[in-house]
């Protein structure tokens, strides 16, 4: 699971909003090339964001297994006809280009997210867009940061429950909607908890968030998202 993790590398040194530049950036040009030299310098790119934030590769990629699943799909899908010649290897290539793009900017997302606090992540975003969109969107990514871990390790937790009473050995249908059904159970309840706990704790819409400066190293990383964002309309 991919989570924040201190460390002094140059990703967890550069301002949050250094790395949101990156990111939009990144994403921008990826959408925008569909080329497999574009793709090649790109996971170049990619790579070197990954080396930044020390993430391991195959850490990055089993967290985003779920969604690796479906990307590996889409190209099989998009290559079937109904007729001759039933697979059109065109419209899987194609499918398969814009799969590996959107692996690319998961990739990214992980380095943001393990050189990134929660609190620095909402600072960057209620600094950036001002008033109380900017507010109502750094609280809505502070939340899903903190609460995803929690109901995914939910998930592990039902699933090794299952497994321990022989739930393994019931149908696929089966299996899935007691985990869906027990899934939903537990995040309602977590969402209660969660509501109380803020109530509680009286929850603030402004609180004091950490204080964010540019450095030095952040110019240069800033003027190469800049040429990621501008690149696209080459």
């Amino acid at each position: 699971m991919l989570t924040y993790d201190p460390d002094d590398t140059l990703a967890h040194r550069l301002d949050p909003r250094t790395k949101l530049a990156v990111q939009i950036g990144f994403a921008t040009t990826a959408l925008a090339h569909t080329s497999p030299r574009a793709l090649f310098v790109l996971s170049i790119v990619a790579g070197l964001i990954l080396f930044s934030a020390r993430v391991p590769l195959l850490e990055a990629l089993s967290a985003y297994r779920f969604a690796l699943v479906i990307l590996a799909i889409a190209p099989l899908v998009a290559g079937l006809t109904l007729g001759s010649p039933w697979f059109d290897l065109t419209d899987a290539s194609a499918s398969g280009r814009a799969s590996y793009r959107v692996l690319l900017i998961l990739l990214v997302s992980a380095a943001y997210i393990r050189s990134t606090p929660v609190r620095a992540s909402r600072a960057a975003i209620q600094r950036t867009i001002p008033g109380k969109p900017g507010q109502v969107l750094g609280i809505g990514v502070a939340l899903v940061f903190r609460f995803l871990p929690v109901l995914q390790a939910d998930l592990r937790t039902i699933r090794d429950a299952m497994a321990a009473r022989l739930g393994d050995e019931r149908g696929v249908v089966e299996r899935a909607s007691t985990l869906s059904l027990l899934g939903l159970s537990r995040a309602f309840d977590r969402a209660d908890r969660l509501a109380l706990a803020l109530q509680a704790r009286c929850f603030a819409w402004n609180p004091t968030l950490p204080t964010l400066a540019f450095s030095r190293v952040d110019y240069p990383v800033l003027a190469g998202a800049l040429v990621l964002a501008l690149s696209a309309a080459l």
